[in-house]
């Protein structure tokens, strides 16, 4: 997909912003430069009435309200900068999203595939003779599903506040829900919300065994079954150390569409590249898709020869999907 709007992105570039150091944040404004390959390249940003949360969005918004992101962060934390690449990607889609975490460490774009474990869906060792450790007691995430969902209330306020930039540009009933690892818990457990419209889960996936990981995401197995809307799952391959809990639900899951998605480059996937790489492409025609309700978005996933499911690296399952996009 070209950039139709490529000219803005050497003149909004801000300097000095695309790095912040680690554990500091900013108050309001632009962070890095602008993004994306979409039709809208897009801007991270921090906003003094959003304390939490980081924000991605058009550089140049569109004159129609914007389908709502909500997204969680792997480990759940407090960093709306964790896979920026990524989330300006999306936003370039024509979204608003919202991350959870304040905007406090951006990384440089990485040049090659790497997996990067997280503590948020690391599995526990078990002992010799079989029986799991009891876990240590872990400390409380440094963001929540309530934080998650709390951001619809604040894109449905921004969207309704005269002289706004997002004054009727947020469109509230067309909300997806993504997370990578213990984010992904987050956007898994935030999909029973009612609200919700769409679930992609990165390399993530409820524990096999319970208490078996460091999450403090109030999930479990048995609540899969009040997922209502369509779910993608997106897993590193069988080296990503959430493949037999991302596995499992997929076999659990029977009452809505669901598909797993796998390409082998570990947990970590493919945030940290240039445009957040092929789980940005994957991620952007889900919403397309489910959101947007765009059958070109669509063919990405359904029919034998789906495009995924002939794209090198590639392995798909489904279940409940429809004969045509």
């Amino acid at each position: 997909m070209k950039c139709a709007l490529a000219c803005i992105c050497a003149s909004m570039a801000v300097p000095g912003t695309a790095l912040l150091a680690q554990g500091h944040s900013v108050r309001d404004g632009q962070i890095g430069q602008v993004a994306g390959n979409g039709r809208y390249p897009a801007i991270a940003e921090a906003r003094e009435d959003a304390p939490g949360y980081t924000i991605y969005r058009p550089a140049a918004l569109p004159p129609e309200p914007l389908p709502l992101v909500l997204w969680g962060n792997g480990a759940c934390r407090d960093n709306g900068l964790s896979v920026s690449h990524f989330l300006r990607e999306v936003a370039s889609h024509g979204y608003v999203v919202v991350a959870n975490g304040a905007p406090r460490e951006e990384q440089p774009v990485r040049t090659e595939e790497a997996a990067t474990p997280s503590r948020g869906n690391a599995p526990t060792p078990a002992l010799a003779t079989g029986r799991p450790p009891t876990p240590a007691r872990p400390a409380p995430d440094e963001t929540t599903v309530a934080q998650m969902l709390g951001a619809i209330d604040w894109a449905a306020k921004a969207s309704a506040t005269s002289g706004d930039p997002l004054e009727g540009r947020i469109d509230t009933d067309r909300i997806a829900v993504m997370g990578h690892s213990c984010g992904g818990l987050q956007a898994l457990a935030a999909g029973r919300d009612p609200r919700v419209d769409a679930v992609v889960a990165f390399a993530s996936g409820v524990y096999v065994r319970p208490d078996g990981g460091l999450s403090g995401v109030g999930i479990t197995k048995e609540d899969l079954a009040m997922l209502h809307t369509p779910v993608a799952y997106v897993l590193g391959g069988p080296e990503d150390i959430a493949f037999p809990n991302g596995s499992d639900d997929f076999a659990r899951i029977e009452h809505v569409p669901v598909m797993l998605a796998n390409l082998p480059v570990g947990h970590g996937g493919t945030f940290a590249l240039a445009n957040g790489g092929d789980w940005a492409r994957v991620g952007v025609d889900w919403l397309d898709w489910q959101i947007k309700r765009d059958p070109d978005a669509g063919r990405t996933f359904v029919g034998e020869g789906c495009r995924l499911c002939t794209a090198y690296g590639w392995t798909v399952e489904r279940k409940n999907f429809p004969a045509q996009p």
